[in-house]
């Protein structure tokens, strides 16, 4: 594996090793120890599994308690994934990083707490698979506005057109209002 720091370090880029023959292929996508030594220690808790049409946004979402930190991959299709950094005092603050996610490139983006996480899905279709380090908390969800142009995150929306958004999502909270890590 291979660990690839992003343009906020904290949020690493993991690319599996990847083994072919003419059955197919084989991967690990999560090995604790290989995990520690690229300094994630986290423990993960619960699995989830999410399928979403062409230009669905899900996020960005974060839970101000039981901070949840996320290891995403996409084992269908393809989205664009992108972190926030939520921690007020970190050098990177108010900063984002996106990553293209595919079954393709088979591809994994570690987001530590403290951020906010979300996709679009670029594909007719695509299934995600994370893997989080609390429990969700409805209680302590917060969203962050997924356009919110403090943030200025730049989505590779297909053919320009508005993402679709659930009610909570399209209600996200400004970066100036949000709710934030210290």
């Amino acid at each position: 594996m291979k660990f690839r720091p992003t343009e906020i370090p904290d949020v690493l880029l993991i690319e599996m090793d990847i083994f072919e023959d003419e059955r197919g292929f084989f991967a690990e996508s999560y090995q604790a120890q290989k995990f520690a030594e690229a300094g994630i220690s986290a423990t993960f808790v619960q699995d989830n599994h999410s399928g979403s049409r062409q230009g669905i946004l899900r996020g960005m979402h974060y839970q101000i308690r039981h901070t949840q930190g996320k290891l995403v991959r996409v084992v269908v299709g393809e989205v664009y994934d992108v972190a926030v950094d939520l921690r007020r005092s970190s050098p990177t603050f108010g900063k984002w990083v996106g990553v293209y996610l595919s079954a393709q490139n088979r591809a994994q983006l570690w987001t530590p707490p403290g951020f906010a996480h979300g996709f679009y899905v670029l594909s007719e279709w695509a299934e995600t698979l994370y893997k989080t380090t609390d429990f969700y908390a409805p209680k302590w969800e917060r969203t962050l506005l997924w356009n919110d142009p403090e943030v200025g995150i730049d989505w590779p929306l297909v053919d320009g057109k508005p993402p679709i958004l659930s009610f909570k999502d399209a209600k996200g909270k400004r970066l100036s209002e949000a709710e934030v890590f210290e």
